[in-house]
């Protein structure tokens, strides 16, 4: 399976309201929202989808506003932290422009030479800006975000588990490679890939067992760059004996999932065929797009979803 995993696809979480949660990740984080749809099992709640200018692969943050669904509780057994990266020096613009937005759990710090700081989101997510090189990335600029300090895309995600060892263990089958230690905190870093490369595994032995709701994340994707490739990958996993789903489309990218053994839930995601495919890239994220076999029923499910631009 070396080199077919190319880093983070994309983190897909969950929120209480629709409009609030657009709100946060477009006027306040500064991301553009790449895609307006609907959760291809549950058609009466939104799928939005919030990253750069057309969604690359490894920028990608997306939530299910499930109504008013409780908050999560946090604990191991879950994706603890989703990290985004920002230009180095931006920390202190994002830490004056979140706390004057009203952004709880402020909190600046250092882990293996990164500056970096720790924030709530809406639901009590866990989030992280750390200070990285761009790599090529350009961040979505406007409401009042520009170049030097916009988001990038992912540095990666930190995990909070019982026993990391078993999830390491996952992770090098994958292609990552175990690197640095700092406390409890593993890093595994994927080479040859995108910037999206760090997964954090924090081992936390007599943690309660997290509850998912409202804030948490739902789970995490990582890229491959086609179908071929998943096909590989999702052989490599069920000959190790992990139960894998078959390969499910999800119109802009096809999806496999499985549960790894600290509780977590992987998907694999193709980098094909990309957020542009039934949307001009000036106008992604526009209008809401549904599936073929939602069509028929586009007035109803209208009717039922929240006004949130």
């Amino acid at each position: 399976m070396k080199k077919l995993i190319k880093g983070l696809h994309h983190v897909t979480s969950m929120a209480a309201d629709a409009k609030e949660n657009n709100q946060f990740f477009t006027s306040i984080l500064g991301l553009r929202r790449v895609k307006k749809t609907v959760n291809f099992d549950a058609p009466d709640v939104y799928h939005l989808y919030y990253g750069d200018e057309v969604g690359t692969p490894g920028s990608v943050m997306t939530y299910f506003p499930f109504g008013k669904m409780p908050k999560g509780k946090r604990g191991v057994g879950e994706v603890g932290v989703t990290e985004f990266a920002v230009p180095k020096g931006a920390l202190g613009f994002w830490r004056e422009r979140l706390a004057s937005n009203g952004v709880t759990g402020l909190s600046g710090s250092s882990f293996l030479g990164e500056d970096r700081l720790e924030f709530d989101g809406p639901d009590g997510d866990s989030f992280a800006l750390v200070e990285a090189d761009p790599e090529g990335r350009a961040a979505w600029t406007g409401n009042g975000v520009g170049n030097a300090e916009g988001v990038l895309g992912f540095h990666g995600a930190r995990f909070r588990l019982r026993d990391a060892d078993a999830t390491g263990e996952l992770l090098t089958f994958m292609g990552y490679e175990r690197d640095e230690k700092e406390g409890s905190v593993t890093r595994y870093r994927i080479q040859d890939g995108n910037a999206a490369r760090t997964i954090d595994l924090e081992a936390i032995p007599v943690g309660k067992q997290a509850t998912q709701g409202a804030g948490s994340v739902h789970h995490i994707a990582f890229a491959v760059e086609d179908r071929a490739a998943q096909l590989e990958v999702r052989k490599a996993l069920v000959d190790t004996g992990y139960q894998v789903t078959p390969v499910i489309d999800r119109d802009y990218f096809w999806a496999i999932y499985f549960r790894t053994p600290g509780g977590v839930l992987f998907e694999v995601a193709t980098n094909e065929p990309g957020f542009d495919r039934d949307e001009d890239t000036a106008h992604l994220g526009e209008a809401l797009m549904l599936p073929e076999r939602y069509q028929p029923y586009r007035d109803q499910i209208e009717r039922n979803l929240a006004v949130i631009g």
